[in-house]
């Protein structure tokens, strides 16, 4: 079992997750204290009302509108280069990917009617996709957002060469 486990180890880079992990930890907390719960999806479907909007202060002040896009980034591509155990060049690919992702998305929010048209309506039963064309229609698109992406992807990548186990590609 002990040498299964260091197997799997090696498999991963732990170091990477964690620190993904935890920044989206973190992140939330833009969420449930600065944010009103009818707007997040996660809050409004919970049974149970965890938010602190309006009880705390605003924790992030005006960081707080784009900083989900700079740790949506940086904490998806810690974690995907974590677990697939990636050297420079998958990470620069990993970074890649997650840019453009984050970016269409953002841009999805600029062209609204165009956005919400692609998304096909079987998304509706299923969790979180459920919410796609609402992401699209009640999103707002942000310049600041764009930049928090860039300075979100190339400080993962920063991390990721930090903290890589030396091997190289």
């Amino acid at each position: 079992m002990k040498k299964n486990l260091k197997a799997f180890g090696n498999m991963i880079n732990i170091r990477q997750i964690l620190i993904g992990l935890s920044v989206l930890l973190l992140g939330t907390l833009v969420y449930v204290v600065d944010r009103p719960p009818d707007q997040i999806y996660f809050l409004y479907k919970n049974s149970v009302n965890i938010s602190l909007h309006n009880i705390l202060p605003n924790l992030f002040g005006f960081i707080g509108n784009s900083l989900p896009s700079f740790i949506h980034a940086f904490s998806f591509i810690l974690i995907t280069a974590g677990l697939l155990h990636c050297q420079k060049r998958g990470c620069l690919i990993i970074c890649a990917c997650w840019f453009l992702e984050d970016v269409v998305f953002e841009l999805g929010q600029k062209f609204k009617a165009l956005s919400s048209t692609m998304v096909p309506d079987w998304f509706s039963g299923i969790l979180f996709l459920e919410n796609s064309k609402n992401y699209f229609l009640s999103g707002t698109f942000d310049f600041n957002d764009l930049t928090a992406i860039v300075f979100g992807t190339l400080s993962a990548y920063f991390v990721l060469s930090a903290t890589m186990k030396g091997e190289e590609s």
